[in-house]
């Protein structure tokens, strides 16, 4: 067994709050008015922690341990100190697992694809059988090391700037008023992705693992000054099968299933396909009047979709910097879903040469977006004129809402400078 360490509050690096007195981040706050997550007596984490529920951890076991276990359902308030790195990919003696370390069943990945093959399998029915049943207990197999729940009243916060998860999927799954600053969240690759033939018209490799999700009606979430990438195993270093690439990633930031309440904040979204999903199905009408989420001072670089695609939720995007220029598979940052309420504010896009600026947006099912004071390109645009000037049937602005959770809205010239000089980790945090 071994010894949870007490953090001092004299660490390494400096912080402040806002009204300039010390205070260390693990004891911070979301501000009064800063997005949803504000909304109902606001997010404060596990500021109320004793020292005998405050960690530092280094390891994989050490944190599922200061999380109270796994799947901890406590709701004890704790702050967890994350120092250097933890990787999800580890068993609790700290040896690395690789994916042949889950294989099970007899699953191979060219047995899968034979079994599969649409020559052989076709295309109108997703694979069951020997195979499938075998790559369904492998990647559960994986998902028993890789996800790690976080409990109710919980501050995770990193270190410095190397505070990293690695290889792991933090799950904020049926749990109240939770903090998550300062870490860097590399490469939640799933081992064992599902081939769907009948995943839109020409089928799609899917994975199990985000970087983050938030879901199952967890409500009160701040995520603040993070950084999210793939890392060393970028979507574009897949390989392709049966003409789809072997998407190993999914969410860098998921809020789905009745979540509701959170506030997204001063993150760097990088180098990934699927950002950012907000309600994860139409047919889960149960997420009306949920999903109610806050997106501010991020920047969203080379990615790919959803930033984010939203169903039913009221979501406040304002103050983002969407860093595509050089991004030649970028398809859309808004997608406008079934029942979605998006208020887009003060965005700045650049965009690769030749993009059109109505394609920033994508309606699915839904038909209603508002936006207002965004910048493509260094030029004003109306980017719903954009949208409806080249689209049938048009997308109304009647949302039927107004943020009122705000603290300041930055002028959209101001957003590249702000972003780049203050956004992701290693920055001094305040509240």
């Amino acid at each position: 067994m071994f010894a949870l360490l007490i953090l001092s509050l004299s660490f390494a690096f400096k912080v402040t709050s806002s009204a300039g007195a010390a205070a260390d981040p693990g004891h911070q706050v979301l501000p009064a008015n800063d997005g949803w997550a504000a909304a109902n007596g606001g997010t404060t984490g596990g500021s109320a922690a004793t020292s005998a529920n405050t960690y530092t951890v280094t390891t994989r076991a050490q944190l599922v341990q200061a999380l109270g276990g796994a799947k901890s359902t406590s709701t004890t308030p704790r702050i967890i100190y994350v120092q250097g790195s933890i990787y999800g990919n580890q068993d609790d003696s700290g040896n690395t697992l690789t994916c042949s370390s889950y294989i099970t069943g007899g699953y191979s990945l060219s047995a899968y694809l034979a079994a599969y093959n649409p020559s052989v399998w076709g295309r109108t029915k997703k694979p069951s059988g020997t195979q499938e049943n075998a790559r369904a207990a492998s990647e559960s197999k994986q998902a028993a090391r890789v996800e790690i729940y976080v409990p109710s009243n919980t501050t995770i916060v990193g270190i410095g700037n190397n505070a990293n998860i690695i290889g792991a999927n933090l799950l904020v799954k049926s749990a109240n008023n939770v903090i998550i600053r300062n870490l860097n969240f590399q490469n939640a690759s799933d081992c064992f992705p599902q081939w769907d033939p009948t995943d839109g018209s020409s089928g799609n490799w899917n994975s199990a693992f985000d970087n983050l999700s938030i879901f199952t009606n967890s409500t009160h979430v701040w995520v603040d000054h993070n950084t999210f990438s793939d890392a060393n195993q970028p979507d574009s270093s897949e390989p392709s099968y049966f003409g789809r690439i072997y998407e190993q990633h999914d969410g860098e930031c998921d809020i789905t299933k009745g979540a509701d309440l959170v506030t997204v904040s001063w993150n760097i979204f990088s180098n990934h396909d699927k950002t950012m999903l907000i309600g994860s199905s139409d047919s889960l009408t149960s997420d009306a009047g949920k999903l109610r989420v806050t997106i501010h001072h991020n920047e969203f670089l080379n990615t790919i979709e959803r930033e984010p695609r939203v169903r039913f939720g009221q979501v406040h995007v304002y103050d983002n910097y969407y860093n595509e220029t050089a991004n030649s598979q970028f398809q859309y940052a808004l997608g406008v879903g079934k029942s979605s309420q998006i208020y887009a504010q003060n965005n700045y896009y650049q965009v690769p040469s030749g993009f059109s600026a109505g394609s920033i947006l994508k309606a699915f099912t839904g038909t209603v977006i508002y936006t207002t004071g965004d910048i493509v390109n260094g030029k004003a645009i109306d980017l719903l004129a954009a949208y409806n000037a080249a689209n049938t049937p048009h997308l109304s602005a009647s949302v039927g809402w107004t943020p009122k959770y705000v603290t300041t809205v930055d002028a959209t010239s101001l957003v590249p400078s702000l972003i780049q000089g203050n956004a992701g980790t290693g920055h001094t945090l305040t509240a």
